[in-house]
């Protein structure tokens, strides 16, 4: 079984850089995409080939939306309220309705509903419940902000303060996640964009990114609470444990691309018996022609009977 998580940064975008030749190419059984950014009614045509999809886009222009692409249509589809686009391939369909069955929620997330940012489905042709999420970039804290030095306006940490909101509340739904993933008899994984790298093995230079946004010292700290070998194994870092990387993130600014100076932001989260079955993970870093599809690489992980 081939699972793959990809920040595709626009589907529209993507789609016109070859993101239809990699899905083709990589034939994974499962993908979960982070950043779709496009209305449902504007999805490109076939562009998620003969893979069944459920979309959550969100209600922010422009923002977010979360999917889901399986090979048969899942035996469940579950989000946190919002309504949802579940769709068989080769049909059109446009029309969001409420067939996921709505979560309870912990405390604090409520607020993020709206935002496409979390579905999840049960696999029909495997025990195995499958989750993408993005989850907010966020900002640096009040005291490292300084006028002239950062890219957007200093906001007095507000955006630091929303994504550490987030985690918080998602440590709380992500336990209770996966506790009903095995009171159904099912193995849980956790995919998508997280936008926090945990250790100095997942940054690329790491020295120097000591106070930057994903990789502060109290979002790793975050990271390692929901790991261990009980709960959530980070999968491609049990595949790759020594190496730094692989990346799976590089800004379009500057040639961080070129020189493979990325971030490993990309996960694959498995409880154990999930994991014991991976056997390869790799990072597909471009499309045809050497064209990037996105600023993130798709994480492939094959995993075994």
């Amino acid at each position: 079984m081939r699972i793959a998580t990809f920040n595709v940064n626009g589907i529209r975008a993507a789609e016109r850089r070859g993101f239809g030749a990699w899905l083709h190419g990589c034939a994974p059984d499962v993908a979960a995409l982070q950043e779709v950014r496009c209305p449902a009614d504007a999805l490109p045509a076939d562009v998620f080939g003969d893979h069944h999809l459920t979309y959550d886009p969100g209600t922010i222009p422009g923002r977010n939306g979360v999917a889901v692409l399986t090979r048969q249509a899942p035996a469940a589809v579950r989000t946190w309220g919002a309504p949802v686009l579940v769709r068989r391939p080769g049909t059109a369909a446009t029309d969001l309705s409420e067939a996921g069955d709505g979560i309870p929620l912990a405390r604090g997330l409520s607020r993020f509903v709206p935002e496409g940012r979390y579905v999840e489905v049960d696999l029909a042709d495997e025990p195995v419940t499958v989750a993408s999420l993005y989850l907010p970039k966020g900002g640096l804290p009040a005291h490292l902000q300084v006028a002239g030095r950062m890219r957007e306006a200093p906001d007095g940490g507000a955006r630091y303060a929303r994504k550490m909101g987030f985690l918080t509340a998602f440590a709380r739904q992500l336990h209770r996640t996966r506790r009903a993933a095995r009171a159904r008899g099912r193995e849980f994984v956790l995919l998508g964009d997280l936008n926090v790298a945990h250790t100095e093995l997942d940054v690329a230079h790491w020295r120097r990114h000591q106070r930057s946004e994903g990789f502060l010292p109290e979002e790793r700290a975050w990271m390692g609470d929901q790991l261990s070998a009980r709960t959530l194994v980070d999968v491609v870092r049990l595949l790759h444990p020594d190496t730094p990387g692989p990346w799976s993130w590089w800004s379009w600014l500057g040639r961080t691309f070129e020189r493979d100076e990325g971030w490993r932001i990309d996960y694959h989260l498995a409880t154990p018996g999930l994991a014991r079955r991976a056997r390869t993970a790799h990072v597909h870093r471009q499309g045809q022609d050497g064209v990037r599809v996105s600023d993130h690489g798709a994480v492939v992980v094959d995993y075994g009977p």
